[in-house]
C-alpha cells in the first residue's frame, strides 16, 4: 500500500485485503471507480478531500474485483456501470450523489475540485448534467472496446426479469422465450408470424413524422409476413428490435428500435433521433400489457418528456400466449378525439430461442 501525503489532504492507493471494520471507520473515505474509464480515472486521481474527513482510499473496480468493498456494493445493488461509488461513515453515494459529495467535501484546491464544485453544487443542476456525463463515459468505453464491469452480474438473468418482478415466474413458457435476452451478451431470439395492419386517415396526417422517426408502417394491409429479431448487445442493457415486413402490395419494409428499462416496470422504446415511447409493463389476466406512459426524447442518457399524447394519441399493446411456441399480440394507437387511428395484430411463432 502506497501513501502519498500533501498539505491539507491525505489519500491512499489501497490494494490489499481488509476486513469490514476499516470500511466503516469514520476517518476514511472510500472511492470506487472504473479504472478503464479515462474520465473516472482522472476524477479518482485528481480528487482531494478536506483534511477533517480523513484518508481517501481509491479502489479500481476492474483491477480489484475481489476487494471486500465490491461485495458490499453488490449487496447494496449499486451498479458501477451507472456511476462511481463513495462510502463515508457507513453511507453510500452513487453516481450523481457521489459527484455531489465530491463537490461539497473536496478540498478547495486543484482545477478538478473547482470544476466539480462549479458543476455539481446544485441538486437540480446535477440531475440535469449527470446523465449527459454518464452517456459520455459509456460512449467513450464503447469507443475503447471496453466491456461493462457488470458488478451486479446482470448478465445472469433476462433483461425483462426485474421489469416483471415477482410475476416473472408466472409467465407462460413462450413469453419467457420471447423476453429471454440477457444484457451485455450476444443473445438473439427470432419470431415469425402473420400480421394485419390498419391505418386510418387521421394517422396518415402524421405520416411524415413517423417516416422521419423510422417507425411503424402507416399502411393498411392484411396477411403480412413479419419477422422480428430481438437482440442483445455486448456493451449495453438495451433490448433491440429489428422488424421485417414483407408486404404483398408494397415493397419490403424494416425498422429498428431498442427498449431500455428506466425503473421498476417502466420501459422506453427508443427510435431514430432518440424519440421514444414510454410504457409500463404488467402481467394481468394472463396477458402481458404494455400501458402507455407518454412520449419523450432520450438524448445522451437523459430522458426529456414530451407532452404530445393529445396530438399523437396513446399507444397500448397486449401479448397473450397460445401455446409453448406461439403467442398473439396487438397494438393500438387511440386519439382522444378520433378514437383508434392505428392498429396492428398478429400471431407469432418463436423460431429461434436461447438454449
Amino acid at each position: 500500500m502506497a501513501c502519498v501525503s500533501g498539505a491539507g489532504d491525505r489519500f491512499l492507493f489501497h490494494g490489499g485485503k481488509i476486513g469490514m471494520n476499516p470500511l466503516l471507520e469514520h476517518d476514511r473515505v472510500w472511492f470506487v471507480y472504473d479504472g478503464d474509464c479515462p474520465i473516472c480515472r482522472m476524477a479518482a486521481h485528481a480528487l482531494r478531500i478536506k483534511q477533517q474527513l480523513g484518508e481517501l482510499h481509491l479502489v479500481n473496480a476492474r483491477a480489484e474485483p475481489n476487494h471486500p468493498l465490491l461485495n458490499v456494493i453488490r449487496d447494496q445493488q449499486l451498479d458501477l456501470d451507472e456511476g462511481m461509488v463513495i462510502l463515508y461513515q457507513g453511507r453510500f453515494y452513487h453516481g450523481k450523489q457521489a459527484l455531489r459529495f465530491m463537490s461539497r467535501h473536496g478540498a478547495p484546491k486543484g482545477l478538478f475540485n473547482h470544476f466539480n464544485r462549479l458543476l455539481f453544487w446544485s441538486e437540480r443542476l446535477s440531475s440535469l448534467l449527470y446523465p449527459w456525463m454518464r452517456a459520455t463515459r459509456n460512449t467513450l468505453l464503447r469507443f475503447l472496446h471496453k466491456q461493462p464491469i457488470d458488478n451486479l452480474n446482470l448478465q445472469a438473468q433476462p433483461i425483462f426479469q426485474p421489469i416483471f418482478g415477482n410475476q416473472w415466474d408466472n409467465l407462460p413458457i413462450v413469453i419467457k422465450k420471447h423476453y429471454a435476452n440477457r444484457p451485455y451478451s450476444d443473445d438473439k431470439v427470432i419470431v415469425d408470424g402473420i400480421m394485419n395492419v390498419e391505418c386510418h386517415w387521421p394517422m396518415k396526417l402524421a405520416a411524415p413524422f413517423y417516416r422521419l422517426m423510422g417507425s411503424i408502417p402507416l399502411v393498411t394491409e392484411y396477411g403480412i409476413r413479419c419477422t422480428v429479431h430481438f437482440d442483445s448487445f455486448k456493451n449495453s442493457k438495451h433490448f433491440g428490435f429489428l422488424r421485417h415486413f414483407w408486404f404483398v402490395q408494397r415493397r419490403f419494409y424494416s425498422f429498428r428500435s431498442r427498449m431500455l428499462a428506466i425503473g421498476e416496470d417502466k420501459v422506453i422504446e427508443i427510435m431514430r433521433f432518440g424519440f421514444c415511447w414510454k410504457t409500463r409493463y404488467a402481467w394481468q389476466d394472463d396477458t402481458v400489457k404494455l400501458i402507455h406512459d407518454g412520449y419523450g426524447l432520450y438524448w445522451f442518457g437523459h430522458l426529456i418528456p414530451l407532452p404530445i399524447t393529445g396530438i399523437l394519441g396513446r399507444g397500448d399493446a397486449e401479448e397473450r400466449a397460445i401455446d409453448d411456441d406461439h403467442f398473439a399480440m396487438n397494438v393500438t394507437i387511440r386519439h382522444p378525439i378520433f378514437g383508434v387511428m392505428y392498429s396492428y395484430s398478429g400471431r407469432f411463432k418463436v423460431i429461434q430461442c436461447l438454449s
